[in-house]
């Protein structure tokens, strides 16, 4: 399991021309899953987003999560973040989960996450094609993978 995540003064998802999400200060967090993942996966990337420290405090140094900060969040489903590109110019997507793994295990961490907050999280849709919108804020943005890590 992948994710990017960003912290943002502003983000939405639209499709279709229809604004689907739209956060003020928060994360947006794109996220990809592996066949492979599993829940310990899940709450492992969920507890470790939720209380990443990287907005500022009152000294304007990185100390506060998003709970702490009372942040929103949109979390958009991205298998493009399993790509691989070891060989020629076009990108092989064989790790990432096929719909019928994916769409339970994402989700299971849209659930996970709101429970984690205590409060609804935003989302995209599933397969569709979105246009994600952001203003990043820092810019800080940290890639998290759950088989390295770090």
């Amino acid at each position: 399991m992948k994710a990017v995540i960003q912290r943002v003064f502003s983000a939405s998802v639209t499709i279709n021309n229809q604004i689907v999400a739209n956060i003020q200060k928060g994360l947006l967090v794109l996220v990809g899953f592996e066949a492979a993942d599993t829940n310990e996966d899940l709450d492992w990337m969920v507890s470790k987003i939720a209380n990443l420290r990287i907005f500022n405090d009152e000294n304007h140094v990185m100390n506060l999560s998003l709970k702490d900060v009372d942040g929103e969040m949109i979390i958009v489903s991205q298998f493009t973040l399993h790509a691989s590109t070891k060989k020629g110019n076009r990108p092989s997507y064989i790790k990432a989960a096929k719909p019928e793994i994916a769409i339970p295990l994402y989700e299971s961490f849209i659930q996970k996450m709101e429970s984690e907050l205590g409060k609804k999280v935003q989302t995209g849709q599933f397969g569709a094609d979105m246009k994600v919108a952001l203003v990043n804020d820092g810019p800080v943005t940290i890639i998290i993978d759950t088989k390295n890590k770090e």
